[in-house]
């Protein structure tokens, strides 16, 4: 299992490869893909795909009978890295650099001194007007070097990084002949003066690997959940409801964006589908009412080193299973019900689950269900799997829980929810 997650990692260095990614995937399986501005056709049966801005991808299996409810698993595409700007080159004497700005909060330190990729799409001229391409050099092209020790006493004693200065990428020794848009088009398979615009990131391209009951990758948060929530969509049974697998966008810096969870894309798809199969004018309200969402992404594990940032009696640990994810604040939108709901389907799918809270002293990050469900109002619970140094570039976590959560979710997608707040059935076909 963590083979393939290493496989859709390494296939996946930016959110536009991702969602590329889980689109294959979704073809070999059988699943057409829609065009949102097109009339939608869609049969009792059917299974289907719909992208937005080439980085968002939302999946469905069309109910056989009536529609229901639906089961939705999501996750997010993006994570915090650089991004390239796009007069990208900045050339002296000695060296040629690449202009960047700092995409989410990524730990600084933890991109510099490695061999590092590019990767994301390009805008080219065509017959009619764009055609956009996926690039990804695959390999090592830039480095973000550190200064020596013995120019920079103070590394090791609390060193703030600069991001216009200390994060710039080294590209090349100005070699005359070499030049970064050169190497973009030849990546394109396009001429240079064809090329528009581009959205171009850098990524780790290191493999991920398995040791002592740990995997290291990077990208874990949130590809490991992207990855383990289409793996279930894939394989579960069917059920009374309509499984959806949605994978958005942008949720590193806010979700505010017309592919991230903030935006209607969800709604929107729900929407037509209950505009095919529905039976009535409050179809959609009766639908969202018997429905229920995991929103999937990474936990943080009790640090070895440093075990007094966790709360002493919500600590996740690797290989722990499944983690349920709480937040008074609603930061996470775990409550009584839907936690109640997602112990169950562990427990029905023989996999552990563990509770996890921050330090009532020390605040979290967000995630995506609480953004979600302000635009489509469902019961939710946050889960993800436990690793250490979230937005590093190279993170870590439990070998045996990518089978854990896909063990879980395929539970999930295989039942169905009926009723209300104070009785709640949760039923398997």
């Amino acid at each position: 299992m963590n083979r393939k997650l290493f496989e859709y990692i390494k296939n996946s260095p930016t959110a536009y490869h991702a969602c590329a990614e889980s689109a294959k995937m979704l073809e070999n399986n059988g699943y057409t893909e829609l065009c949102e501005g097109d009339e939608w056709r869609l049969e009792h049966g059917g299974k289907y795909f719909v992208r937005r801005n080439g980085s968002s991808l939302i999946a469905f299996k069309a109910p056989k009978d009536k529609l229901y409810g639906f089961m939705i698993a999501s996750s997010h595409s993006d994570s915090p890295c650089l991004k390239i700007k796009d007069n990208a080159t900045l050339s002296d004497s000695t060296y040629t650099r690449l202009s960047t700005e700092v995409y989410g909060g990524p730990i600084y330190s933890t991109w510099l001194d490695r061999p590092l990729g590019v990767a994301g799409r390009v805008s080219v001229k065509s017959e009619s007007g764009i055609s956009v391409k996926l690039v990804d050099s695959k390999a090592p092209c830039v480095v973000i070097p550190n200064v020596a020790i013995h120019m920079n006493r103070q590394v090791n004693t609390g060193f703030n990084f600069n991001a216009s200065v200390d994060l710039i990428p080294l590209f090349d020794t100005n070699e005359p002949q070499k030049s970064f848009k050169k190497l973009i088009a030849e990546l394109a398979g396009v001429n240079e003066e064809d090329m528009l615009a581009s959205d171009l990131y850098v990524y780790n391209c290191q493999d991920g690997v398995e040791f002592g009951g740990f995997i290291s990758s990077p990208r874990l948060d949130d590809l490991q959940c992207a990855y383990t929530s289409l793996e279930a969509f894939l394989s579960a049974d069917d059920s009374a409801s309509t499984p959806v697998y949605a994978l958005f966008d942008n949720e590193e810096v806010g979700s505010s964006t017309k592919q991230g969870a903030a935006s209607t894309f969800l709604y929107d798809v729900m929407q037509r589908v209950c505009a095919v199969f529905g039976d009535g004018a409050d179809a959609y309200v009766r639908a969202v009412a018997n429905s229920f969402m995991v929103s999937c992404d990474n936990a943080h594990a009790v640090h070895p080193n440093h075990p007094e940032f966790s709360d002493k009696n919500h600590t996740s640990k690797m290989n722990g299973g499944v983690v349920i994810k709480y937040n008074a604040n609603q930061k996470y939108t775990t409550d009584g019900i839907s936690s109640a709901l997602f112990k169950l389907i562990c427990e029905r799918a023989g996999v552990p689950y563990q509770l996890y809270c921050n330090r009532a002293d020390m605040p979290g990050g967000s995630t995506l269900g609480s953004i979600a469900t302000t635009k489509v109002s469902l019961k939710c619970v946050d889960i993800g799997l436990a690793q250490l140094a979230m937005h590093s570039s190279f993170e870590t976590a439990g070998a045996k829980d990518t089978e854990y959560m896909v063990n879980a979710l395929r539970e999930f997608y295989s039942s169905s929810i009926k009723g209300n707040a104070e009785e709640l059935s949760l039923l398997r076909h």
